[in-house]
């Protein structure tokens, strides 16, 4: 019976059909990316990379969560209050505190990431090519956990709901 209900867990009226662990590998091999950037530009560029890659970090969390607060305002007011700055390595910067709809999720995410980059494109015209790339490298890195879940998801169905904790990512449809 234990196995049985531990093959079929539920939340409510949901059943859990995929996760995944968060790996300590992955933690680490997550954290090495903006320390090797910070190399590389140290390499390329100068001493003022540090500066720049310090000040991107939380210049591309603020905008971030300017264009996610934004799209959820403007998509479906009502979840904003379910969604919350976190600090919760690998999820970092506005993102869901519960369970959220993979679609309004998706949306989100896809959102935030093409508007960042345009962002980013833009400022390129006017800040040095050491802050762009420092800027790029962040919003990636911010993104890459998340749309790694998209990639997972790619061919799941979109009306299902995900949770996302220190320790694992669930996929569950009702």
């Amino acid at each position: 019976m234990v196995t049985e209900a531990q093959q079929n867990a539920t939340f409510y009226q949901y059943q859990l059909i995929k996760k995944w662990p968060v790996t300590r590998m992955w933690n680490w091999i997550y954290l090495l990316v903006p320390i090797i950037t910070l190399m590389i530009e140290l390499y390329y560029f100068s001493w003022s990379s540090i500066g720049f890659w310090l000040l991107s970090f939380p210049l591309v969390l603020w905008i971030q969560y300017v264009i996610s607060r934004s799209v959820l305002i403007m998509t479906v007011n009502h979840l904003r209050k379910r969604w919350k700055f976190q600090i919760q390595f690998p999820w970092i910067g506005y993102l869901p505190d519960q369970f959220m709809g993979y679609s309004t999720f998706r949306r989100v995410l896809l959102h935030t990431t093409w508007i960042g980059f345009c962002f980013a494109a833009i400022l390129c015209m006017w800040l040095p090519l050491d802050f762009s790339i420092s800027l790029v490298m962040w919003h990636i890195w911010f993104c890459l956990p998340r749309l790694i879940i998209l990639l997972r998801l790619f061919r799941k169905r979109k009306d299902g709901i995900i949770k996302l904790t220190k320790e694992e990512v669930s996929y569950y449809i009702q």
